[in-house]
């Protein structure tokens, strides 16, 4: 799926009742090694009468308090697990520490906890990073989204020196929380491409997804058409700005962004443009088809191994399709896939233990993955009339470049200005890399490529 492995989205509380040798209750701390790049996880436990609840905290990624599905103590061990991400931790407390393993999305990683409190090492800003002073106004504003029970979004509006009014665009991020620079892996895409844009004479308004740093709601049970919303509302802010010219107001969307930016144009004639970043031209379905097989090749998986998943998936994508009940389809997908079990090849179903089909079950259920399986976006760009730039890392492992690009440019032929263009040698951020693959995100030092940053402004400065 678009979600890269160590996004997290909020989930729900589920209490267990448990027994424990040692106090587990308490703040825990500790990080994971990703490739190379220290991500901070700590876990806040707390009991009352013998049942325990757990929040989780990616101060990395700006994500606090986010509650976790299960917490089980037994005999010293303990089990905390967030369902809808496929996260587990499995660890056994000695004295004040807990070791134990970080797992998600079948990949693990050693945690140990403590309750010293773990403070991030202040790094150099990466190479294109601005520092202030900035060339350029940059303004804290905040807007209301009426539609979301009047949650407060955060957010930074940049503007050009000497250009009265002008053109702005308003930056969609990828799926999961995230903030306004969309930080990731110590990169900060979205404060690159806006210093960029702004510095070329194009206004920038970006912001903290809901439930994130400082804007208000939640992404419980959100959808990305509820996220669309919060894009409504922040055109609607931005038409009370005398500072911008309110009719070149335009959306660029990355990942998810890119599917959320033209279901906003296809609705609102008040969108003068859009860029899609990385977006699906495909349903979601095959969109999460083609990354999984491609990172099985990566990852060196066998042609067996890839096509019995295949076939798996697709039958489950099927059951996404037709069953609108997420409780059955949750109840469906276990029971599928403990017969799966049954027939699969020894390096699949050693994978399939209980827990992971519970937690596979659970993630594929979730209100915002069954709306993304279930949505085309050419429902939505068949609709859009303003400019369109689609462009995407001809190395991109999670929107496949040649598929997307393809049926974005489908959708569009109904639109006469339309440009589709597959940048060489980048990946799903727009780094120039070697693979594509995840795991070389934090390693590359180039957070955005210059000659993608450029695509954009050009494209843009041409039209406004």
């Amino acid at each position: 799926m678009i979600r890269i492995i160590i996004t997290f989205l909020l989930s729900f509380f589920l209490f267990v009742t448990s027994i424990f040798a040692q106090d587990i209750t308490g703040d825990w701390y500790g990080q994971i090694d990703v490739q190379g790049s220290k991500l901070r996880i700590s876990f806040h436990v707390n009991e009352k009468d013998k049942t325990y609840a757990t929040t989780m905290d990616s101060p990395d990624q700006m994500a606090f308090g986010i509650p976790t599905d299960e917490t089980i103590v037994l005999n010293n061990n303990i089990t905390i697990s967030l369902k809808s991400m496929m996260i587990v931790f499995n660890g056994r407390l000695n004295k004040d520490i807990i070791k134990g393993t970080f797992s998600q999305g079948g990949m693990d990683f050693p945690l140990i906890l403590s309750h010293k409190k773990i403070t991030k090492e202040k790094k150099k800003p990466k190479f294109q990073e601005p520092t202030k002073p900035y060339p350029y106004k940059s303004e804290e504003i905040t807007f209301v989204n009426k539609k979301a029970n009047n949650i407060t979004l955060s957010g930074t509006l940049t503007l050009p020196k000497n250009i009265k009014k002008p053109v702005v665009a308003i930056l969609i991020s990828g799926s999961g929380p995230q903030n306004r620079d969309e930080e990731i892996l110590d990169h900060k895409p979205f404060l690159v491409l806006a210093d960029h844009l702004t510095n070329n004479g194009i206004a920038v308004l970006r912001y903290d997804d809901r439930g994130v740093a400082k804007s208000e709601g939640t992404q419980n049970n959100a959808t990305s058409a509820d996220f669309a919303t919060d894009v409504e509302a922040a055109i609607t802010y931005l038409q009370t700005r005398k500072d911008i010219d309110t009719s070149k107001i335009g959306l660029i969307g990355h990942s998810e962004g890119g599917l959320i930016a033209p279901m906003v144009a296809a609705n609102n004639n008040n969108v003068a443009f859009i860029v899609l970043l990385a977006g699906p031209g495909v349903n979601g379905a095959e969109v999460l088809k083609t990354q999984t097989k491609k990172a099985f090749e990566l990852a060196g998986l066998t042609k067996k191994h890839i096509d019995f998943n295949n076939k798996v998936s697709e039958e489950i994508y099927n059951m996404v399709k037709i069953e609108n009940d997420n409780n059955k389809l949750q109840i469906n997908i276990i029971d599928y896939l403990n017969e799966v079990k049954k027939v699969a090849p020894d390096s699949y179903a050693k994978e399939l233990t209980d827990t992971a089909i519970k937690i596979q079950a659970k993630t594929i259920s979730s209100p915002w993955m069954t709306y993304f399986i279930k949505t085309n976006p050419k429902e939505f760009l068949n609709q859009v009339n303003c400019p369109v730039l689609a462009i995407n890392g001809s190395k991109d492992i999670q929107v496949i470049a040649d598929l997307n690009l393809s049926g974005i440019n489908s959708a569009l032929k109904h639109n006469d200005d339309v440009t589709v263009k597959k940048l060489e040698g980048l990946n799903h951020l727009f780094q120039t890399c070697e693979t594509g693959a995840v795991n070389e995100y934090a390693k590359i030092k180039e957070t955005f490529s210059p000659k993608a940053l450029q695509i954009i402004s050009n494209w843009i400065n041409k039209r406004f």
